[in-house]
């Protein structure tokens, strides 16, 4: 991807303010104008506040002035809560001032219809062209916890203040944003910031991530997203937080057609294919939370644990039983639970002779009689295996007073011996030693389930995929508008190296004949047209046939038919093609995605995709690792791995096809809607691995750019 400049240091002001004004102040400390200015008071604001109010003297003890201008100082951040009436009047004093960014609090824009959204379009052009960023409008604000900045008019500090902590928090909506921060303080979750982005006229959530993920005193992001309309930006914002090693926890709704429609509602979101979503998490490590628990848990895992350095887990329990659950677990998640050495599981028979010394490794409840069997085990299981984790099932024993030392000692001892090992414990904690433990960077969890999950979904983040080189081999390819002929896309895609079946293009039945001859073996005719892209609906197809006769007298049936199920149709004679025998029915192809552009898919053919939906998705560009990658997750993929005897497929050979389509997708660039193949017969090596029997693209004029 190419380089995005996100300005991070423009919102700064946005986010680290020296300085705040509040529009509209009123001398309410509960009325939208007075909060502000309540919270800056009380929670500890040590920049200059100023209030901006023309009908007003002084409000909440401050002199006010009739606009920003009149001020006389800089300002860093003005606060508008102004109704709409007022905000381009008060728009235009900010930028004349000199103000470097502005929230608007206020409504009545894009998420009221098409007025609302021209009038927000000429306020973000307005304060683009005046070097003001600006968040709004229709938000309820933003926080900045380590520098008690509070410009924001929500209820929920007042109730209470969230500790600061090492976790910034973004929401494109206001009232998740605000329940979000009332579950913080209730989980003692720390934060460094805070943020709603409403309608993001100027600031995008992306803009959000984007600061964070450069924020010194940002580890872990949690984001909260409806939809996007900038795909470049968001792929760019979670690359940038990738590099910089932060984890990103992400909720994001409109899942199903309902959740879409009401996304696409609220704050003007644009929802879009929640699959292609997944696509764009998966590429660059972002953990999709399905709920608040595990949105709060991830996150806050994250900022005790870090990132485990690879998908290794060595597994100590007290209990065989919760040992076998905890590798079940790890297995069906995906973690390597990999055996100890003979050498090392010969250690701990000696010690506990009858231990289970494989892993999990279960020393038994003899450790109540030898309490350093604990470190002893533990410290032998990562020095012989070098585990990226390791996690341990303590029982009940964490509740005694008698054993805590002996646990505190032990997460301390491995903490220094294994700085960069992901430690976890299972047991019962109260809240004050579960703190004292992770201060220590050690995971605690109640349910050894819940801990195994949790590390599985670190875990990948620990191998983040690179973006392959965009820039594809070959000449740039314009397409023209419309569906193209068969021939015309088996030609485009060989051309770009993806195999094609052999085939003729014929314009008489005397010349299917021939090409039957000439081909040998089985062929299928199936009538040319890019006006009929379903031929198979129309009749235009017939398969199976052998020899001339067969083949003559099918051109003259499948042209009749499709002339009579579509008399409009251009029919361009026929196509004359060997049949590919064997394999296992795929398709593959590219689509536009309106928010993320080209997409790459594949997934088993024939009835699979339609009852199934078994597919797997990238977007562009992919590298080859991608593509065998979204092979092997395909649900049916034992069936390519060669089922009940089969041949197995030329998994290498499908890689290169999608490769290949990838490629063809980049050089056609804006010019392409869809490209796709169906079937691409998967087979055997053996049997000359894949090829595309059928395809179909699209092409689309530039201008009609999403």
């Amino acid at each position: 991807m190419e380089p995005f400049d996100f300005r991070t240091d423009s919102l700064s002001a946005l986010f680290a303010p020296r300085s705040i004004a509040v529009v509209g102040a009123s001398s309410s400390p509960q009325k939208i104008g007075g909060i502000p200015i309540d919270y800056a008071r009380r929670f500890g604001f040590d920049g200059a506040l100023y209030a901006v109010n023309p009908k007003a003297a002084q409000v909440q003890g401050l002199a006010t002035a009739p606009t920003l201008r009149a001020i006389g100082e800089p300002v860093d951040l003005a606060i508008l809560a102004v109704p709409a009436a007022l905000v381009d009047e008060a728009l235009d004093d900010a930028i004349a001032a000199g103000v470097k960014g502005v929230v608007l609090f206020s409504s009545g824009f894009a998420e009221i219809g098409a007025e609302g959204a021209a009038a927000q379009a000429r306020l973000a052009q307005r304060a683009r062209a005046g070097g003001v960023r600006l968040v709004g409008p229709n938000c309820l604000g933003l926080m900045n916890l380590r520098r008690n900045v509070y410009a924001t008019f929500s209820p929920a500090p007042g109730a209470g203040l969230v500790q600061p902590g090492r976790i910034g928090l973004v929401s494109q909506s206001g009232a998740f944003g605000a329940y979000a921060y009332a579950m913080a303080r209730e989980r003692g979750v720390g934060l460094s910031t805070w943020a709603t982005t409403g309608n993001e006229a100027d600031v995008q959530l992306a803009d959000c991530l984007a600061w964070l993920a450069e924020d010194p005193d940002t580890d872990v992001i949690m984001a909260y997203m409806e939809g996007c309309r900038d795909g470049p930006r968001l792929r760019a914002a979670l690359a940038l937080a990738q590099q910089r090693a932060k984890p990103v926890v992400m909720v994001k709704i409109g899942s199903t057609e309902l959740g879409a429609q009401a996304a696409a509602s609220h704050t003007a979101a644009l929802a879009g294919d929640d699959a292609v979503y997944d696509a764009v998490f998966r590429r660059y490590g972002v953990l999709r939370a399905r709920s608040l628990t595990q949105f709060f848990d991830l996150a806050h895992s994250a900022a005790v644990a870090g990132r485990p350095r690879d998908r290794a887990i060595g597994l100590f329990t007290l209990s065989g039983g919760v040992g076998a659950l905890m590798a079940d677990d790890a297995a069906a998640q995906g973690l390597d639970v990999p055996a100890l050495s003979d050498a090392a599981q010969a250690t701990l028979r000696e010690w506990v002779p009858f231990a289970a010394p494989r892993n999990p490794v279960d020393i038994t409840g003899q450790v109540t009689n030898d309490l350093s069997l604990m470190e002893r085990s533990a410290r032998l299981m990562l020095e012989d295996r070098g585990f990226g984790s390791w996690m341990g099932f303590l029982a009940a024993a964490g509740a005694s007073d008698a054993f805590w030392p002996v646990l505190r000692d032990l997460v301390a001892s491995l903490r220094a011996a294994y700085p960069d090992t992901l430690l976890a414990i299972s047991t019962l904690l109260s809240p004050a030693r579960r703190a004292e433990l992770e201060a220590m960077r050690c995971l605690v969890f109640a349910d050894p389930s819940d801990g195994i999950r949790t590390i599985a979904a670190l875990a990948g983040l620990s191998a983040p995929t690179i973006d392959a080189p965009a820039a594809p081999h070959g000449e740039a390819i314009h397409l023209p508008a419309g569906g193209l002929s068969e021939p015309q896309a088996l030609a485009l895609l060989a051309e770009a190296g993806v195999p094609v079946v052999p085939h003729r293009v014929v314009h008489s039945a005397e010349a299917a004949a021939d090409a039957a001859e000439t081909l040998g073996g089985p062929v299928a005719v199936k009538i040319v047209s890019a006006d009929i892209p379903h031929k198979s609906d129309a009749g235009g197809v017939a398969l199976n046939l052998q020899g001339a006769a067969q083949a003559r007298a099918a051109f003259e049936r499948t042209r009749d038919s499709a002339r009579a199920a579509q008399p409009d149709a251009r029919i361009d004679g026929a196509l004359v093609a060997r049949m590919a025998s064997g394999g296992v029915e795929c398709i593959a192809g590219v689509h536009r995605d309106p928010v993320f552009g080209p997409v790459l898919m594949v997934g088993l053919g024939g009835i699979h995709v339609e009852t199934l939906r078994d597919v797997a998705l990238r977007v562009l560009p992919v590298s080859r690792d991608d593509a065998l990658a979204m092979v092997r997750e395909l649900r049916g993929f034992p069936i390519l791995a060669g089922a009940r005897g089969r041949a197995p497929a030329d998994l290498e050979a499908i890689a290169d096809a999608l490769c290949a389509l990838a490629g063809f997708a980049l050089r056609a660039g804006d010019t392409l809607q869809s490209v796709e193949v169906n079937p691409l017969i998967a087979r055997s090596r053996a049997e000359g691995g894949c090829v595309a029997v059928d395809a179909l693209i699209v092409g689309r004029e530039p201008s009609n750019l999403s």
